[in-house]
């Protein structure tokens, strides 16, 4: 049985060969997909079919569309058989969210490029990474989708009461005791306990009146993951001239589908901003009753107050008493040369915590480390 190392040569020109195969077959390998089946095999028997299937199956296929496909490919590519496309995925539209590269003369399906340059394409996604969202072309925003899939916002923790058995901590009386009774009298071991920390409520309250128009949809992503992350303690709210609470919309895997569906369940997008009476009717409704009692709230917002920015700060000091700690993330703050000067951001900054940016992937990455820190 071979070692399990990283692949050769060899391995990784049949996985590049075989990728190229899926995509004259209709399935969206795109590099990032390659790197990540290359690092599956690294811990896998490349020499085993088995293993190769299901590393590129559960790396290479980016939807329920494409496992056919892959099936008929991975058999015409390493049994020999001749390729027979199923009736219904004959004719396969061409899909911009898998395919599109981020350079206009990339063309990953042309017959004349071997492989795109891996490195090439790492830099790509550093550069998109650090781009504005409302300055990118829809091929870039089809791209930051794939990106905003991937991440995995951490949860802040909090202490717990109870106390669970560990191998290290405080002896636990009673356990040890029984455990000496049961070894006739004799104590051979210390039974130790120690409470294990539980994740912290996270609540955010998205802003999608009509100056967040441009970040609505990649602060809902970004929410998307927080609820896929931690299903069971993150909350959802969109404030604007309303309150609408979407937890139970994002909760769908699809982050496509849970945006549409929280489009849908969304009255008020792209109107007006009354932040300082949708945040009371949280607070009475669902925060004063334990939704924001010990929580990490984030109020993502660029503050512009349509109505009694004095409510705004009123209610934003009210927050702050029951929160554990509250967070805005303002868009514009990464901008150069930003201040919060408006009605709105000047009433809320006394009772913010932690005043971040929230335009760019790289943006949302430090905001998970702040909430992780909090």
């Amino acid at each position: 049985m071979p070692e399990r190392n990283a692949p050769g040569r060899d391995a990784v020109d049949t996985v590049l060969a075989f990728a190229r195969t899926l995509r004259h077959a209709g399935v969206p390998a795109s590099p990032d997909r390659v790197e990540a089946m290359l690092t599956a095999l690294a811990h896998l028997r490349v020499l085993e079919p088995s293993d190769v299937y299901w590393a590129g199956r559960l790396t290479l296929c980016g939807g329920p569309d494409d496992l056919d496909r892959y099936d008929v490919a991975f058999a015409a590519f390493f049994s020999g058989e001749r390729p027979r496309v199923p009736r219904a995925t004959a004719t396969v539209p061409p899909r911009l969210a898998a395919s599109a590269p981020l350079d206009a003369g990339a063309g990953e399906g042309d017959d004349d490029v071997d492989v795109p340059d891996l490195a090439a394409r790492a830099s790509a996604d550093e550069v998109l990474r650090h781009r504005d969202v409302a300055g990118l072309t829809p091929a870039e925003r089809e791209h930051l989708r794939r990106l905003f899939a991937l991440l995995v916002p951490a949860a802040p923790m909090r202490p717990a009461r109870r106390r669970r058995p560990a191998a290290r901590g405080a002896v636990h009386p009673g356990r040890t005791v029984r455990r000496a009774l049961r070894d006739g009298g004799e104590i051979t071991r210390l039974v130790h306990r120690r409470a294990r920390p539980r994740p912290r409520r996270v609540v955010l309250l998205v802003d999608v009146s009509g100056s967040m128009t441009p970040y609505a949809d990649a602060l809902l992503r970004f929410a998307h993951a927080a609820v896929r992350s931690r299903p069971t303690s993150t909350e959802v709210f969109t404030v604007g001239t309303r309150l609408t609470r979407l937890t139970r919309e994002l909760r769908r895997r699809d982050a496509d589908r849970a945006l549409e569906a929280g489009g849908r369940a969304i009255p008020d997008w792209s109107g007006g901003t009354r932040l300082g009476e949708v945040l009371k009717a949280f607070l009475d409704r669902w925060g004063q009753r334990g939704t924001a009692r010990g929580a990490v709230v984030v109020v993502c917002s660029d503050g512009w107050e349509r109505g009694d920015a004095a409510l705004l700060g009123e209610q934003m000091a009210r927050l702050r008493r029951l929160a554990h700690a509250v967070v805005w993330v303002n868009p514009h703050k990464g901008r150069e040369g930003y201040e919060p000067l408006t009605g709105g951001m000047q009433a809320a900054l006394p009772s913010v915590d932690h005043f971040v940016a929230g335009h760019s992937m790289a943006a949302f990455e430090r905001l998970s480390e702040v909430l992780t820190r909090a």
